[in-house]
């Protein structure tokens, strides 16, 4: 640890936050250099940031990733209302907003009630509606009721549906409900994005390059995603030792993966791999687009 890093935890310890004040600064100037793209200055600050990271780089990154995913995977590329699965603090309505048009909606859903209070008052209520849902997940909601609830929107009112980073929080029962409230209120032909960990071919060799050699993406996290323990002695879903409770972190299997579509009313289009997998991929984790059918 270098001095920067001492002085830094002392003054944290404290109640003093420096790099807050230098982010704020940054993204002042920032700002001030936009160029190629308007939806970024959205980003809000690094205590406010976050969705599995706070690096404002990668907000930016994956802002643009998922931005491209959704332009190649929409029907209409204006005026689309959109569902974003387990908001957050707003990344994904960040890589909505081109796509919402005059006319188009984004509506965040959460567990969490400060992420929800606190979307509503970084993003513009013309086109943006936040909503938080009573429901238990034992990592981010333990207190709240445990009973499967259904989500507040009538059936097919969506054209498109987002979810990053939330399969990968949902043991085997809340995930099968969750994708079937994705389908019910999807329109017929509507898409969405989801992000998870499959444990397929491709993670099974990800597990061999990481015990014989250093990973090529992720090389300080190279023993952290062996997801060898049942979670809830489900033959489905699993997750690493580390994760207590199961849902700080959870995979599953292409047999899971089955589960999941074959009730749902909605079928794979497409797989990107993830990188976490030690292999060349869109984002971190895999990504599917689903269809309505």
């Amino acid at each position: 640890m270098n001095i920067l890093d001492r002085i830094g935890r002392v003054l944290r310890k404290i109640g003093l936050h420096p790099h807050r004040w230098l982010d704020a600064a940054f993204r002042i100037y920032d700002r001030k250099h936009l160029y190629a793209t308007r939806n970024i200055r959205l980003i809000p600050g690094e205590k406010f940031r976050q969705s599995g990271n706070s690096a404002y780089a990668e907000w930016a990154y994956v802002t643009g990733i998922v931005q491209t995913l959704m332009f190649l995977h929409l029907e209409e590329k204006e005026d689309n209302k959109i569902l974003d699965v387990g908001c957050g603090t707003g990344l994904l309505a960040i890589a909505s907003e081109p796509f919402l048009g005059r006319c188009g909606r984004y509506t965040g859903i959460d567990l969490i009630e400060k992420n929800i209070a606190f979307c509503r008052r970084q993003f513009p209520r013309s086109h943006f509606d936040f909503v938080h849902v009573d429901a238990a997940n034992a990592e981010y909601a333990p207190q709240q009721q445990r009973n499967q609830i259904t989500w507040p929107f009538e059936n097919d009112t969506f054209d498109f549906a987002t979810a990053l980073s939330v399969w990968t929080h949902l043991n085997e029962e809340d995930a099968v409900h969750y994708l079937q409230e994705v389908s019910r209120v999807l329109k017929s032909g509507g898409k969405a994005v989801i992000t998870c960990f499959l444990l397929d071919a491709a993670y099974r060799n990800g597990c061999e390059q990481r015990t014989h050699a250093p990973g090529r993406f992720h090389s300080t996290l190279q023993d952290k995603w062996i997801f060898d323990q049942p979670s809830y002695h489900s033959t489905m879903w699993f997750h690493p030792q580390w994760a207590d409770p199961p849902e700080r972190a959870i995979g599953f299997s292409p047999a899971g993966l089955d589960l999941l579509i074959s009730g749902s009313g909605l079928e794979l289009v497409q797989h990107y791999l993830g990188n976490w997998k030690e292999a060349p991929g869109v984002l971190f984790q895999d990504v599917l687009i689903l269809r309505k059918t």
